[in-house]
């Protein structure tokens, strides 16, 4: 933490002394900190939090600029992709396709082009750690998945949305598109979209409205290792941890970001409530 501190503090324009007072600590203490030779408390964390806050330090952009600035430093070769990954409890052992079956695009090592994503996937979660990654795509079988319709009703395939019409065309189309790829390449369903995506399944809003919430909402992408040869063409490039007051301060921009997603589809919503169909009704039209 000790940047972080430090670049808080410049922000402010304090001294070391000023700083310890307005923290209730005493100089040394600061000192330690800015040195590394110590990690503030937890309560001390809670206290630079409010502090923060209070005073209005962006913290989260300090965040992005220290990610930014690792990756920076990262040496690519042969065309490798720079990318972004979240783990709860951070990664132990080889990398392999572990999530949960029901995600995007199904059971995989999942990497996005914005650190934005995972890093608030993980915020929730104490030991969580943060990933610069890379991978070599040369030769590897990949889909890329458009930000349209299709991009959706994939989506609802993988999280089991489609199962009451197996056995149809229907369902057997989304099934293949992405069957046996080692790499798939999409849309992040991000804290906006999760919003419209799940409006959508339960049949709140029609198919116009969410393939217009999806140009709107402008999404990074996603790459999702699916086979032991992807994830063996991925590689560790930097490990970030991340204290508990980086923590908060990402809770409070995925909530500040889910609400202004939510206000920006529902928006979108309003405009198109009476075209298109619901998601209820293209699974029915299967059976026609």
């Amino acid at each position: 933490m000790q940047k972080l501190i430090k670049s808080i503090r410049d922000y402010l324009g304090l001294s070391q002394a000023d700083f310890a007072e307005k923290l209730g600590v005493n100089f040394a203490t600061v000192n330690r900190w800015e040195n590394g030779r110590a990690i503030p408390t937890k309560l001390a964390q809670a206290k630079l939090y409010d502090y923060c806050k209070e005073q209005g330090v962006p913290v989260y952009q300090f965040v992005l600029d220290k990610i930014a600035n690792e990756a920076a430093s990262v040496n690519l070769e042969g065309g490798r992709i720079l990318l972004y990954h979240g783990s709860k409890s951070g990664i132990v052992g080889d990398i392999a396709p572990k999530s949960r079956e029901m995600c995007d695009f199904g059971k995989g090592f999942y990497m996005g082009t914005e650190p934005g994503q995972p890093l608030t996937l993980i915020c929730d979660f104490e030991k969580s750690k943060f990933y610069i990654v890379s991978i070599d795509i040369n030769a590897l079988d990949t889909v890329e998945i458009k930000a349209d319709l299709d991009w959706a009703m994939l989506v609802a395939f993988h999280r089991g949305r489609m199962d009451k019409i197996k056995g149809t065309s229907f369902y057997e189309k989304y099934s293949r598109i992405d069957a046996g790829k080692d790499l798939v390449i999409g849309s992040i369903a991000n804290d906006r979209m999760f919003y419209v995506l799940d409006n959508f399944f339960m049949g709140n809003i029609t198919d116009m409205a969410l393939v217009n919430s999806l140009s709107a909402l402008k999404l990074g992408k996603q790459y999702v290792a699916t086979t032991g040869k992807a994830c063996a063409a991925v590689r560790i490039e930097r490990e970030i941890p991340l204290s508990m007051m980086e923590r908060r301060f990402l809770q409070d921009e995925s909530d500040r970001s889910r609400q202004k997603g939510i206000a920006i589809a529902n928006d979108i919503c309003k405009n198109y409530r009476r075209e298109g169909n619901f998601f209820d009704e293209i699974l029915e039209k299967q059976y026609e």
